[in-house]
């Protein structure tokens, strides 16, 4: 189920949680400090600064606010650095962190638009919409006493969401029946991360897709229930496709919940609080059953450090598209005022040593998304992206796998049949348990 709005985080942090990356104003190293020396600006720098400051306040064609103008400023300093560093006032800082705790505040309903109307797709279980008696179908034709009809869908989904505890009147026609009124409080949905079904009765599939903080919790869980169930997997399809990532640690705890040992991931940037490693630990979730991970050009950032790790261990043969190539790493850092900044401080390697910046993780199994009835049409990976971040010039580049032997192998049933000839995964006795994890 995708909802509007949640901004899936593509951003990885150590910690996945602003209190953490306070540590980024760790004390400077010798070699930083010299460094600020030597790019400290001059008064005349700041004084140019100032000079630009005031000809826009008090020449630019409409006047502008002094708040808007130093935002202005700092949101121009942080977009030329990279795509992904950037400003974030209160309301997108608060937003990012329920983000992280795989949450927003709202309703609980997917909605699309269609001819000029937005009609319900799907209602989450137990939402203030599904008390509220709202049904797949039904048409939403004002909200706050504003018709739908002819506003933009994203106008009209920013207004069913809105802070805990606060109320949306709603006019809702069903399919058959008299169009009433409704008075919804909005609450915290969480948002599900996993699906589950059964393939041929005995071979698992997750489909994952973004990782907040309980996703590796979430996941292990769902694999201590379907053995409780008496469910021996005799192998397990992990779905990443169009995952853009979250918080790292939840992937890093996913890897080691499938290793037994090796380095997981690393990261390398300039404060010496950011050149991190990752390791494994003794004891796996699933300990000998087969594993395939699926990907395509829209994972990236955190599954993608899950596909390489597992990739690089030879844990997992890895099927479809060359990833999206997003090999950097976002703090996000919170200022004094309540707002903050997401900023890129560093890159991330996998086990075998590559920065995949710009370059994604390249599967054992070509799928190209022609074959896999996706579209490729306008969906872009980072090196698309302007001022994106090269490759680590000291990247040592490496290539081998550290153990590299899952794709030597091959089996799983010839990867469940190349995804059961890449319609990726349909077809036989496929489906025999289906739910939603959340």
């Amino acid at each position: 189920m995708k909802i509007r709005k949640i901004v899936f985080i593509v951003l990885l942090t150590v910690s996945g949680t602003p209190q953490l990356l306070a540590q980024q104003d760790a004390e400077p190293s010798a070699d930083d400090t010299q460094k600020q020396k030597t790019a400290q600006l001059t008064l005349d720098d700041l004084r140019t600064f100032t000079d630009v400051f005031n000809q826009v306040r008090r020449n630019y064609v409409e006047e502008v606010d002094d708040r808007t103008l130093l935002d202005s400023a700092i949101r121009g300093m942080l977009s030329e650095l990279d795509p992904h560093s950037s400003f974030l006032p209160e309301p997108e800082y608060k937003e990012l962190d329920d983000n992280a705790r795989g949450r927003y505040s709202g309703i609980g309903i997917d909605v699309r638009k269609k001819d000029q109307q937005l009609v319900v797709k799907a209602i989450i279980d137990d939402s203030p919409a599904d008390q509220a008696g709202i049904n797949p179908g039904d048409i939403i034709t004002s909200i706050n006493g504003v018709p739908v009809k002819g506003r933009k869908l994203s106008d009209a989904m920013d207004e069913l969401l809105g802070d805990p505890g606060t109320d949306v009147v709603l006019l809702v026609l069903p399919p058959e029946g008299d169009e009433r009124e409704l008075k919804i409080t909005r609450k915290y949905i969480q948002v599900p991360t996993l699906s589950f079904r059964l393939l041929d009765k005995s071979y698992g599939y997750f489909q994952i897709s973004h990782f907040h903080k309980e996703s590796a919790i979430d996941l292990e869980q769902s694999l201590e229930s379907i053995r409780n169930d008496g469910t021996i997997l005799r192998g397990l399809v992990i779905d990443l496709r169009d995952n853009p990532g979250g918080v790292l640690q939840q992937a890093v705890s996913m890897a080691d919940g499938f290793l037994d040992e090796g380095l997981i991931v690393s990261t390398r940037g300039r404060n010496s609080t950011m050149q991190l490693e990752f390791s494994a630990h003794p004891g796996q979730w699933i300990p000998e059953i087969p594993l395939i991970v699926i990907v395509d050009r829209g994972t990236a950032s955190a599954s993608e450090v899950l596909a390489g790790a597992l990739q690089d261990n030879g844990r997992a043969l890895i099927i479809g598209e060359r990833t999206f190539g997003k090999g950097s790493v976002q703090s996000v850092l919170p200022l004094r005022n309540g707002t903050g900044i997401k900023l890129t401080t560093a890159r991330y390697f996998t086990p075998s040593g590559r920065s995949i910046q710009a370059e994604g993780i390249h599967p054992d199994v070509v799928i190209d998304s022609e074959d896999t009835g996706a579209t490729a049409h306008g969906r872009i990976r980072e090196a698309d992206l302007e001022r994106h971040l090269d490759q680590d010039p000291d990247d040592l580049q490496a290539r081998s796998r550290v153990t590299g032997e899952m794709d030597e192998n091959f089996a799983f049933e010839e990867a469940l049949g190349v995804l059961r000839e890449a319609g990726i995964i349909a077809g036989g006795n496929q489906t025999v348990e289906e739910a939603v994890v959340e």
